[in-house]
């Protein structure tokens, strides 16, 4: 990892090996060819260490994806679709990420790699890239769901969870964080409809008509210019379902 993370100009078994002291590649090569490891099962490992180590009673839990550009049509999952990673439309392979974030740090604990339907609906497509013919299509909150179900029923703990519009815009989401009893803050759009005591309007049509005294100025944490102050409001939004729900307007 560290060869992989390092200024080498060229990235191999042979340029790493030499890098670590190895006297031959074969190390790295039997790493990468001939060992046999579960990466589900690392993965399980990786998220029990970092839960313990940055352990915190209020930690939260985010999730997002991101995007690796690709130049074939072979890499599991690829298609052209919307990266951040290049800000616009490529041709690229996506996946959710999961992480734990608290005042000790925060790292990566789960993933699910986001397959499009343009490969779930072809099974020999997905046979022949080493992925079960019968893989069954799944939204990207839905693959967030299932990793925080993953990390909650492990026996790790998080005060809430986090996520912008992709997450926040489905409703099958939160009806599952609220199932749980898993607090959430997830974006929505601006058009997104809430009902309140007066009936149902649109976000920011209800950011509009709030009264100045409806606004704080709060800093949403420091960056990399000092604290970084918004406006915030909330609006207490009506439920007979447990729990409490609000609009938060920033």
């Amino acid at each position: 990892m560290l060869g992989l993370l390092s200024d080498l100009p060229r990235k191999n078994c042979w340029t790493i090996a030499e890098w670590a002291g190895e006297a031959t590649p074969d190390g790295m090569q039997h790493l990468l060819n001939r060992a046999k490891w579960d990466a589900d099962a690392v993965r399980d490992d990786l998220r029990d260490y970092v839960a313990e180590h940055l352990h915190d009673d209020q930690a939260v839990l985010v999730v997002d994806e991101t995007g690796d550009v690709k130049k074939c049509s072979h890499t599991v999952g690829v298609q052209r679709q919307y990266t951040g990673a290049a800000g616009r439309i490529e041709n690229s392979q996506v996946a959710v990420y999961l992480v734990y974030a608290g005042r000790r740090g925060h790292a990566a604990v789960d993933r699910e790699l986001y397959i499009p339907r343009s490969w779930t609906d072809q099974p020999d497509r997905c046979q022949a890239a080493g992925l079960s013919p019968d893989t069954a299509f799944a939204t990207k909150p839905e693959l967030a769901a299932r990793m925080i179900t993953r990390f909650l029923e492990a026996g790790h703990h998080a005060s809430w969870v986090a996520g912008d519009e992709v997450y926040g815009g489905n409703p099958k989401l939160r009806a599952a964080l609220e199932a749980r009893g898993t607090g959430y803050v997830l974006a929505v759009a601006r058009t997104h409809e809430v009902t309140t005591q007066a009936g149902k309007s649109r976000s920011d049509a209800l950011a509009k008509e709030l009264p100045k005294r409806a606004w704080q100025k709060l800093s949403a944490g420091a960056g990399a210019k000092g604290q970084r102050f918004y406006d915030w409001a909330y609006i207490d939004l009506p439920s007979t379902a447990p729990g409490h729900r609000h609009l938060l307007i920033r």
